[in-house]
């Protein structure tokens, strides 16, 4: 279905007004004048509100809004889950792992590696991170961004992707963290309006002259199963997501993860003023997060009445309830909708842009030449940007075409990952003994059994959803971490990072905001369990 004329006007408008946002709020220090802080760090100015938006807006992409509304009409509620805990793990990650970042004054991940173990593990652990963002988070973005665009307007997806990617690079190209954070306020504004509105109306058009909430009430009448939060082993869903391990399982290490030790989240916080600064963004985003299944899974669960036959043969993939979805709007409402999506997509999509070319010229490239001045730094970021996106591109359509839930695909993918991540960031941070031969044995040893794991549930011979493979990866690569770290203790003067000054209290205004959102989470828990 294609847009109509006043939806294309206001699509027009955003863009528009976007993209000179974004050049406008890099004004003071444009171009080639940028410092390397100034272009990778937005001069560590950002303030909490545009920490918070920041946040969210990186996280909030075409893999949440497309690819958890897939999952959402698949799995139901569930999914939410990893909403929901990512609040809470915000809270933790910036009450007891910011203070450390700031105080040692940390651009990079991988920087803190190396002020900790090493040059070698900085140097393992930035590949792989350049890696993971353009061949999963960048293509996985640019293809289910393009199967919103189509399903909307009917562009071929081919197209559909070459020109997300160019809006985004063009948006963020110039202007680096600053242009992306400032102009996050008005997407993340954007965003939740546009969910609301969508989520509204399709819930109306279901509940009829009983209006939104008689939607929701039918909802839950006709779909009871969708609304349990915590799957029984005889859920067909149980493989993607495994009952109690989201609250005591696996879902803790891929959130810590991803909202403590990525580079893309964790660079907005870095940026800020002050660490009362940073946690009070951390705050303000971990309540956004709370908002969020309304947004992205709500329209997925809705499409279970309004279209059914999803995922069906000869009909379109579950990937696509956001945008059969946006179809149900009149006019006008569609266009502001379609660029609240393409306000998320655009967003995320810079901000992983903007991290792969921190990682790559703050990480590789400048290490390997020392004398580099700042304009060339900002001009090697720029090119790695470009390049990023550019094979991004050619390969989204062959990584991610044949999976029916993109969402799916990422968590399956980045699982390899996390649990060596997390084991070489929390040893590193609470566990002074902790050696670079350690930290590697534990990464290493994570992405071979994630492997073997993997390997054994595609060959049909160990069935073991993959947020259970999670835990218990992270528990043996621990343990490895440990034991050699015990048999190769820490080089003398390798341990760089401070740790004296550094302060776990937070603001009385941060703790209400930690107790707000536990009693959510045991409420939701409670009634949906």
């Amino acid at each position: 279905m294609s847009l109509d004329t006043i939806d294309l006007v206001i699509l027009g408008i955003y863009a528009v007004f976007i993209f000179g946002l974004a050049q406008w709020v890099s004004r003071d220090k444009a171009g080639a004048s940028k410092s390397s802080t100034d272009y990778f760090l937005a001069s560590k100015t950002l303030p909490w509100w545009a920490i918070g938006a920041s946040l969210i807006a990186a996280n909030i992409s075409a893999e949440q809004i497309i690819g958890m509304s897939g999952s959402g009409f698949v799995i139901g509620l569930g999914i939410a889950s990893y909403e929901w805990m990512a609040a809470l793990t915000l809270l933790i990650v910036g009450k007891y792992f910011l203070p450390i970042f700031i105080r040692n004054e940390i651009i990079t991940m991988p920087q803190f590696l190396q002020q900790r173990y090493g040059p070698t593990i900085r140097n393992v652990m930035a590949v792989f991170w350049l890696l993971l963002y353009v061949f999963v988070n960048v293509t996985s973005i640019l293809w289910l961004g393009s199967l919103a665009v189509n399903g909307v307007t009917g562009l071929d997806q081919t197209y559909a992707i070459i020109a997300i990617g160019v809006f985004a690079l063009a948006y963020q190209l110039w202007g680096g963290l600053k242009a992306v954070a400032m102009t996050d306020i008005v997407q993340v504004v954007l965003l939740v309006a546009g969910g609301l509105i969508i989520g509204y109306i399709a819930l109306g058009q279901i509940g009829g002259e009983a209006g939104a909430l008689g939607g929701f009430n039918t909802l839950l009448t006709q779909f009871p199963e969708k609304f349990d939060m915590i799957l029984s082993p005889d859920n067909p869903q149980f493989v993607n997501l495994p009952g109690i391990a989201v609250l005591l399982g696996g879902l803790w290490i891929m959130n810590i993860s991803y909202w403590g030790f990525n580079q893309y989240i964790i660079q907005r916080a870095l940026a800020a003023k002050s660490i009362g600064e940073a946690q009070k963004g951390i705050a303000f985003a971990a309540y956004l997060k709370l908002l969020m299944p309304v947004i992205v899974v709500l329209p997925g669960m809705a499409a279970l009445v309004l279209a059914p036959n999803l995922g069906q043969p000869g009909q379109p993939a579950t990937d696509q309830a956001y945008a059969s979805m946006m179809n149900l709007l009149p006019a006008g409402l569609k266009g502001l909708v379609f660029a609240a999506l393409i306000a998320a997509i655009i967003a995320s999509l810079a901000s992983k842009v903007n991290s792969i070319s921190t990682i790559f010229t703050l990480d590789l490239y400048a290490k390997a030449n020392k004398g580099a001045s700042d304009r060339h730094l900002v001009f090697v970021g720029r090119m790695a940007a470009i390049g990023a996106m550019v094979i991004g591109i050619l390969t989204a359509r062959p990584l991610l075409g044949s999976f029916e839930q993109g969402f799916q695909f990422i968590q399956e993918f980045t699982g390899f990952f996390t649990p060596g991540i997390v084991v070489i960031f929390i040893l590193g941070l609470f566990w002074r003994r902790a050696s670079e031969a350690g930290a590697l044995a534990g990464a290493i040893l994570s992405v071979v059994l994630s492997a073997v794991f993997w390997w054994l549930q595609f060959a049909d011979i160990f069935a073991f959803p993959f947020m259970n493979r999670v835990g218990v990866v992270f528990l043996m690569s621990l343990a490895a971490a440990v034991i050699v770290s015990l048999m190769s203790p820490p080089k003398a003067g390798t341990m760089q990072i401070r740790l004296d000054g550094v302060s776990y209290r937070t603001s009385t205004g941060f703790n209400i905001a930690g107790v707000g959102v536990i009693l959510f989470l045991i409420a939701v828990y409670a009634i949906w369990w």
